[in-house]
Formats: C-alpha cells, structure tokens, sequence
C-alpha cells in the first residue's frame, strides 16, 4: 500500500507527516505490514527544503528530515497512490477538483484517523508551533496505523 500525504508546499505538514509515519510504522515491531509513505504539495516548488522549524521539530522527535526536497502534486503520485490523506479540507477539495476520477481514495488526515478538523500550517509560528503540528499529526497517524494493522490481521 502507498499512502500520499499532502499539504500546501510540501516542507511542514506532509514532510512531517511522511516521516512520522516511516518512524511509527517501524517502531512497531514484529508487525509485517506493506505501507509506503511519500509527500506532495499541492503549491510546492519543487526541491525546496523542509523548513527550519521542521527539520528541528522532527531532529527532536528523533528523524532526520534534512534531506527532505518538496514535490508539487501531480498527476503521476496521485496514480501512484492507494491512499491519499491531506492536512486540510481546503487541501482534499483541491484533490478532488483536479483529479475526480480520483475522489473515492482521497480523505482528510483527521478524517481518516476517525477525528475532525483541520491540520494546521504551522509556517510563520515559533518552534513550539511546529511541535504541537507534529504532535497532531504524531496522535492522528498512530490512530491510523492502528486501523491499517488491524486489517492486515
């Protein structure tokens, strides 16, 4: 399974998210599941380097994310993609909208991990801003994984 995440410049909230869910799903030990995890943003300028505060929030949680380059959503990772989770409602409407054909495999992060609400861009915030995002996107993944492991039983 390929799971896109997918946020606005691809250098916050999806390359967080992609990282966190390589870090928990290997973390969990003895479980043999087949996920891939990749990003995209749907404004991205391509090699763009995650932010400043990315790179130290994710430093601090114990992943390296310096070597992280933006992509900007195409058609080809949405093909490529079983499963496609955005950071926002505004973000999955954008999915939708470029890619109908498409529409049955796109979910908000929330909503897929049985939550509401919105991911929030933490660009322009302090480091702490950063660290309560990846935490959000830490507990939401977590829930996710859960359900996903649990089919795979």
């Amino acid at each position: 399974m390929k799971i896109l995440f997918v946020c606005t410049g691809n250098t916050c909230r999806s390359s967080m998210a992609e990282a966190l869910a390589r870090k928990l799903l290997t973390g969990r030990s003895g479980d043999k599941c087949d996920v891939h995890f990749f990003s995209a943003g749907v404004a991205a300028f391509p090699e763009d380097r995650a932010s400043r505060e990315a790179v130290q929030a994710m430093s601090e949680m114990g992943i390296n994310l310096q070597h992280h380059r933006a992509t900007r959503l195409s058609r080809d990772n949405v093909l490529e993609a079983d499963l496609i989770l955005t950071m926002t409602r505004g973000h999955l409407d954008h999915v939708k909208n470029l890619f109908p054909q498409f529409a049955a495999k796109v979910f908000t992060l929330a909503e897929y991990a049985d939550s509401i609400g919105d991911v929030p861009d933490p660009i322009g915030q302090s480091l702490e801003g950063y660290h309560r995002c990846a935490r959000k996107i830490e507990e939401l993944i977590t829930r996710i994984l859960d359900k996903l492991l649990q089919k795979n039983k």
